[in-house]
């Protein structure tokens, strides 16, 4: 038995109870799932407070990767960023280069929930985006001062 975080068109949340992801699939597409509140058959999955993926749901184009460039001549973001770095690394397992299979291993339920973090190529990472496996690329930043 699966759990999902349910929620309609008009933002209700609810929990719903699958024997699979296939099943809930089916039971979406035949209009059998509804919200609670206010009887809405437009019901999409949405993250639990205990995954950090996202379920499968149709895929959607990835955004386009960000680029910033900001004035920190006293390293205070860099320092900053550093430390968040610092603290994903701590809270969560290193899987190396096996994250991509690691990361399908848990989206699927197969492997237990965890936060892990590791190396994947743009393919795989690409492949997981495609999947509707939330995943997130962080830029390691050398130790030395950049400036």
């Amino acid at each position: 038995m699966i759990i999902f975080d349910l929620s309609c068109n008009t933002a209700h949340r609810f929990e719903g109870y699958f024997q699979s992801t296939d099943a809930f699939d089916a039971q979406l597409a035949k209009g059998l799932i509804s919200c609670p509140s206010c009887g809405s058959l437009e019901i999409r999955r949405v993250p639990s407070a205990v995954h950090l993926t996202h379920p499968a749901r149709p895929p959607r184009a990835a955004p386009s990767p960000a680029s910033v460039v900001m004035a920190d001549s006293g390293g205070e973001l860099l320092n900053t960023y550093r430390k968040l770095m610092a603290a994903i690394m701590a809270n969560s397992e290193d899987v190396g280069t096996k994250f991509a299979s690691e990361a399908r291993k848990i989206h699927y339920l197969e492997a237990p929930e965890r936060s892990i973090h590791g190396q994947a190529s743009e393919k795989e990472f690409k492949s997981l985006r495609e999947e509707g496996i939330e995943v997130l690329r962080l830029p390691v930043i050398k130790k030395e001062n950049l400036n």
